[in-house]
């Protein structure tokens, strides 16, 4: 690679665990993506957890966090509770690259099967999960409510 494309190249995303200082950086990431979003008092419950593992993507090494995702463990079952890219970083893979990181996580600690539960609606983050071998296990009729708007909620599984 030469200098002039090092410079125009971005860096690849970087992926740490989450800890409680990134509270309030997941709080508005998240409140950017879903209609009801969580307070930084939630994160910070969330994150001294025991049970939760969660990672967030970086786009500049020092950089503020730009995705999240978060999970209850009790091996050898894992529950996606939240997964999150904030708007100006969508589109780039970034919620594929997380995931995958995050679930290669928690195989290592022993979790063989992971849950999650998503809008029927949300074709983008079902386009997401079936490609990564998530299958539809349940379905939540009515689940989700906003204003009139009535949708399912489709419960899908993963086994590593």
């Amino acid at each position: 690679m030469s200098l002039f494309s090092r410079f125009l190249t971005p860096p690849d995303p970087q992926m740490r665990d989450a800890r409680g200082a990134d509270a309030l950086d997941l709080a508005r990431i998240h409140a950017a993506s879903f209609h009801r979003g969580w307070g930084a008092d939630e994160f910070e419950r969330l994150l001294a957890d025991r049970v939760t593992l969660a990672h967030v993507l970086l786009e500049r090494p020092a950089g503020a966090p730009v995705g999240f995702v978060l999970s209850h463990m009790v091996p050898p079952e894992g529950e996606i509770l939240s997964i999150a890219i904030a708007p100006p970083a969508r589109r780039k893979g970034h919620a594929g690259r997380l995931l995958l990181h995050h679930l290669g996580r928690l195989a290592a600690l022993g979790v063989s099967v992971s849950h999650l539960e998503v809008d029927a609606t949300n074709l983008p983050a079902l386009a997401l999960y079936r490609r990564l071998g998530y299958v539809e296990a349940g379905r939540r009729k009515g689940y989700y409510r906003e204003g009139d708007q009535v949708t399912d909620a489709l419960i899908l599984r993963r086994y590593f």
